[in-house]
């Protein structure tokens, strides 16, 4: 039976994910209905992309019997009221990134999903991406020695992006981007707590941070720096070095297609789109919605209550 989706939002992050399963077997994955804050955003977004159902409310969607999960597309200040939203309604959530707006908004969903046993998954779409899965790989099996240093960076000219500058938005260049280059650290140090954080960057006068510099420090004395700005372009790129081999993860390192291990390049391609997407490699959104599938499919019947959260 297919995993039964409703897009909450119709803004761009949802059009692409709604492309993404599309190259997906319809036999596992459908989007059933569509909810925007206009009913003709819900309507558009629905002709476009084959939906039946369009709503102008995002109550209507929570309250489909048909939608298994819902794929939470708006804007960061509002993840806290909408997943609140679907999960006291019972329904599944995948959240887009960044899950809330702090720590106390965070918990209060956990204890949502958990008090209302839903499937909760913050979706960090890095982390299923074939490449991730082999990094994973190949760091279980100790290919590189014992890690010592990560580097990363992710700048883009994005100043001209008035949400982004926006504190009361969810603005700054760390919830947007600069989480990629964390994320990435996490994962390689497999979720470990840094020993110490030191940063150094600059503001914007609305209050929300432009460009930094960050160092960790972990433990076994192990390093990270990463570099994120919404004001210019920096390479993009991530490297992780260990002592008998290094990975280089090439431009887009938040939606990466190959790596470099000890020199030898991979290449891990993502489908072409049937629509034109919003965002570089916008179908390798497909592979966050299959981890969903397969954790939903995994749950015991009645049983549906599981936290993904990757560190």
């Amino acid at each position: 039976m297919a995993t039964r989706w409703g897009i909450c939002s119709a803004g761009r992050i949802s059009h692409d994910f709604a492309v993404a399963l599309k190259t997906l077997p319809a036999e596992e994955h459908q989007v059933v209905a569509v909810a925007a804050r206009k009913l003709e955003d819900a309507e558009e977004f629905a002709r476009k992309h084959s939906i039946c159902r369009a709503y102008g409310s995002y109550e209507e969607l929570a309250r489909d019997p048909d939608v298994d999960v819902v794929y939470n597309g708006v804007i960061h200040p509002h993840h806290l009221k909408t997943c609140l939203l679907f999960t006291n309604a019972k329904k599944n959530v995948l959240c887009e990134k960044p899950l809330a707006m702090n720590t106390k908004e965070v918990k209060e969903i956990l204890d949502s999903a958990k008090r209302n046993n839903v499937f909760l998954m913050e979706a960090v779409w890095t982390r299923f991406f074939p490449v991730s899965v082999e990094i994973r790989r190949l760091l279980a099996q100790r290919e590189l020695g014992e890690v010592k240093m990560v580097r990363s960076e992710f700048g883009r000219p994005l100043m001209h992006v008035p949400r982004l500058l926006q504190k009361e938005l969810g603005g700054g260049a760390l919830l947007s981007i600069g989480m990629y280059c964390l994320q990435l650290v996490l994962m390689v140090y497999d979720g470990e707590k840094p020993e110490s954080v030191q940063a150094t960057g600059v503001c914007l006068e609305t209050g929300v941070d432009e460009t930094v510099v960050v160092t960790l420090k972990f433990s076994k004395n192990r390093l990270a720096t990463f570099t994120y700005s919404s004001r210019v372009a920096l390479p993009n790129d991530a490297i992780i070095v260990g002592t008998k081999g290094t990975i280089h993860i090439p431009e887009k390192m938040w939606c990466p297609t190959s790596l470099v291990v000890n020199g030898e390049e991979r290449r891990f391609p993502v489908p072409e789109p049937s629509l034109p997407l919003n965002f570089p490699n916008g179908t390798g959104l497909r592979y966050e919605a299959e981890e969903v599938r397969l954790c939903l499919l995994k749950a015991p019947v009645g049983q549906h209550a599981h936290l993904q959260l990757y560190e």
